[in-house]
């Protein structure tokens, strides 16, 4: 071994030491996984070097055939892995092997609960697979040397998986990084030739580069040690080129697993071969759940970008809209440069088309997933239900498209659940209903119980209840769903058209004329408070509530705009009242102007708390309440 020069103790990251800690204590049921996640690091490491090999040749140092190799010591309760790929140096060490290079380790803190399964799951989602050599290490040693570096910047890392680690430089002739494992007691079986050869045929089958274990065979006449002749264990051809046929399900599992860094089978996949004017070939994969950074819209997202079989980028974000950044695939082309950039894709019209085709079967997918396992769709939407609604804005094309796909609560469904689809509420729909109806609010307790709806409960009228932040923000691009328009309940004058009888309709012209006198007085009393007061056609219960002016900014994206610091616009609300309620009668016979002020102010602010806004002079609220009581008390 060479002389160690420059060697320092550093410690981990907190995160890392809780990781370490669910890793040495068995966090895994199935302790094999370590040698897939191994693999995977590997074949990445392989895959940069081929990609900045393109721009600098002199990286492959002579040595072009790009492997992975692994073995093992029986005696010495050693495995072994080696890769010839980009390796990396004394930075890159401390970098990757000492943190948690990713965004959101404060939600991974967070997120540990003891419960050694609910935690396993952390691991995949923040790609933190080499700890797992923990499983079945009491130690462990990197050797690495970065491609294009000299030898004397070999670095070696070396950790007991406790509180730090060691890192020293050393003479490294090969460039590349080989993983030394000292197996724990009681985990011999790795050091056995048959048992690796059955995890990587198991796992690591698909990777696209030869796999090779040391096959023994007889000594020559006079050696004392027989030679170690290696030989390749794995299929080595890029599963995505195989035909579909070729490939099992537990094939497409791994090799999901493999490129998404996850530790669950995705819950769906598309495998896809594209000729004629466009060749290429496409493999997508819905995930099982959503990563921590899935609302970090800067956060890395992609597919890996393959041309002719050649590795390009990691994470090509130019193939699919924002709003399906958690899809997780390979794309290869025949068609585009191996020397492309990121600032090419974004001009090529090739990718255009692409993106256009890839986006159409990844929404393919969803629908079929939606039609053919509603549960599993169930748990998709519970995951990526308000990325998707980000798809109306941002992607006009497919807008019918991911309509269809979205999901909501219904005043018909169970307590909250958003498990309604638009075809599902135009089927059940009255007769003669030619809209789809709609109430925004904050919580789903609060729009279920709104003044809003009393109309369409006595009539028996499906209304869709959205409370995510974003929904008020989506229904501004989804004007029509199947040629039905879409009707903010809570949104100017309210229109039943063909639900309301003409009986209906000449008894409320006939109330309201009767009752203009009122509605002249409350103007009056209300002022400037108001953009208007009429009488309601919603209401049966409730004595009054306000609705939003047409073109007017409803609470939810007033709210938004205030939380960032944007001026909202002014807007006043309608003030709508129900001749028929008792307390309406009775300011209606109030004859005293303060008396009938200071009830309408009450009436006013009750409706907006029933609205879910809050006062803009509470104090002035009390103060009437209070008056009001101790008239009543008297």
């Amino acid at each position: 071994m060479s002389v160690e020069t420059q060697k320092e103790t550093l410690g981990f990251q907190t995160e890392v030491k809780q990781l370490l800690h669910l890793m040495i204590h068995s966090l895994y049921s199935n302790k094999e996984i370590f040698l897939r996640e191994l693999i995977s690091n590997a074949s990445d490491a392989v895959d940069k070097l081929r990609f900045e090999a393109l721009s600098k040749p002199n990286l492959l140092e002579g040595g072009a055939e790009l492997k992975i190799r692994v073995s093992f010591d029986k005696d010495a309760k050693t495995v072994t892995l080696e890769d010839n790929g980009i390796g990396m140096s004394r930075e890159d060490v401390i970098t990757h092997l000492g943190t948690i290079a990713k965004s959101g380790t404060a939600d991974f803190m967070k997120n540990l609960s003891g419960d050694q399964k609910k935690d396993s799951h952390l691991i995949g989602q923040f790609g933190v697979g080499f700890y797992s050599a923990f499983i079945v290490a009491d130690k462990v040693d990197v050797f690495s040397r970065r491609a294009g570096s000299p030898a004397s910047e070999g670095v070696h890392w070396s950790s007991k998986g406790e509180g730090e680690f060691e890192v020293a430089t050393i003479d490294k002739a090969e460039r590349g990084t080989r993983i030394v494992l000292h197996l724990k007691s009681g985990e011999d079986e790795f050091a056995d030739g048959w048992r690796l050869r059955n995890i990587i045929k198991k796992y690591s089958d698909h990777i696209a580069l030869p796999i090779e274990l040391p096959k023994e065979v007889a000594a020559a006449e006079g050696e004392e040690q027989p030679a170690v002749e290696w030989e390749t264990v794995n299929r080595a051809s890029a599963l995505w080129t195989r035909p579909r046929t070729e490939v099992k399900d537990e094939e497409y599992q791994e090799f999901y697993k493999h490129i998404a860094h996850d530790f669950e089978n995705p819950l769906s996949w598309s495998h896809n071969k594209v000729e004629g004017k466009l060749e290429y070939s496409s493999l997508l994969y819905v995930p099982a759940r959503a990563p921590f950074d899935l609302y970090q819209r800067e956060a890395p997202k992609g597919l890996k970008l393959y041309v002719q079989r050649v590795f390009v980028m990691d994470q090509a974000e130019s193939f699919l809209p924002l709003y399906l950044r958690f899809i997780k695939g390979v794309v290869d082309s025949n068609d585009l440069s191996l020397n492309v950039s990121r600032e090419i894709l974004q001009k090529d019209p090739i990718i255009d088309s692409m993106k256009s085709a890839l986006t159409k079967r990844v929404l393919d997918m969803l629908e079929k997933l939606a039609k053919n396992e509603p549960e599993q769709y169930k748990g998709f939407w519970k995951n990526f239900g308000q990325v998707m609604k980000e798809g109306p804005a941002e992607d006009f094309a497919n807008k019918e498209k991911i309509a269809g796909l979205l999901r909501f609560a219904s005043t018909n469904g169970d307590e909250g659940e958003q498990v309604v689809g638009l075809a599902d509420y135009l089927a059940r729909a009255k007769e003669g209903q030619d809209k789809i109806y709609y109430l925004t609010g904050e919580t789903y307790a609060q729009v279920k119980n709104s003044p809003h709806l009393e109309v369409f409960r006595k009539k028996g009228i499906e209304v869709l209840l959205l409370t995510d932040r974003i929904d008020e923000w989506l229904m501004s691009y989804l004007s029509e769903f199947d040629g039905k328009s879409f009707v903010d309940v809570a949104r100017g004058d309210l229109d039943l058209g063909n639900l309301d009888s003409e009986e209906d309709k000449k008894a409320a012209e006939e109330v309201a004329k009767s009752k203009e006198g009122l509605v002249e007085r409350l103007k009056t009393a209300l002022g400037e408070s108001v953009a208007e007061v009429r009488v309601s056609h919603r209401l049966t219960d409730s004595p009054a509530i306000l609705a939003i002016g047409e073109q007017d900014l409803g609470l939810q994206m007033r709210q938004i705009l205030e939380a960032s610091g944007q001026k909202v616009p002014d807007s006043k609300p309608i003030f709508e009242f129900n001749p028929a309620h008792p307390l309406i009668e009775k300011l209606d016979n109030e004859q005293s102007d303060e008396r009938f002020g200071d009830l309408s102010h009450i009436l006013f602010d009750q409706a907006a708390l029933a609205a879910g806004d809050s006062l803009k002079d509470p104090a002035a609220y009390v103060r009437r309440l209070n008056k009001l009581l101790v008239e009543l008390s008297v």
